[in-house]
């Protein structure tokens, strides 16, 4: 992993992981207006429409610099091809944050969201000092949790029928790993 302060990016092998642009909006629109991403998702609305693209992207660079939470475009590092997004949150008086994620169905199965918090998680501890790094996924998403596990990360509870998703009660994973 290769942060560049100035560009605000992060370089691994196979992927780019940069501010979104509102030229990104078709694409993130084409991918997160998806059955199955909003199912597995909190807080992304279905149909997923431009203009929630553009309304989620419009915070992002002044919440970056404000050191509130870093969100970042996955893309190929060699095409520049959209593949999804991770976000890091950033809790300022407990020096730790949650990781989210999602890769668009069509580039599912290709360790995209693993290389992406993998570099997250180095970004979070080496370039701003977390202590720790948490994530939480629906029960019925174990592919989510299998990333957490790859990252090192352990299960730290789970909160029982704890939101509501298509007036059906879920369960929230949680996982959680310390800087050591």
């Amino acid at each position: 992993m290769t942060y560049d302060d100035q560009k605000k990016t992060i370089t691994t092998r196979r992927l780019l992981l940069r501010l979104f642009q509102t030229s990104d909006a078709e694409a993130v629109t084409k991918l997160c207006n998806n059955y199955n991403i909003y199912k597995n998702t909190l807080y992304l609305p279905y149909p997923y429409v431009k203009q929630d693209a553009l309304s989620w992207m419009e915070h992002h660079l002044e919440n970056f610099n404000a050191n509130k939470s870093y969100e970042f475009a996955v893309t190929d590092k060699e095409t520049g091809e959209l593949y999804g997004a991770i976000a890091l949150s950033h809790n300022q008086a407990f020096h730790h944050g949650e990781i989210a994620y999602w890769i668009g169905e069509e580039y599912w199965g290709h360790g995209y969201a693993t290389e992406a918090a993998q570099a997250i998680l180095q970004f979070a501890f080496k370039e701003k000092q977390y202590h720790k790094v948490f994530a939480r996924y629906f029960q019925s998403n174990p592919a989510s949790g299998r990333v957490l596990q790859k990252l090192g990360m352990k299960q730290e509870g789970i909160l029982k029928e704890h939101v509501i998703k298509e007036n059906r009660y879920e369960d929230l994973v949680y996982y959680g790993i310390i800087h050591s």
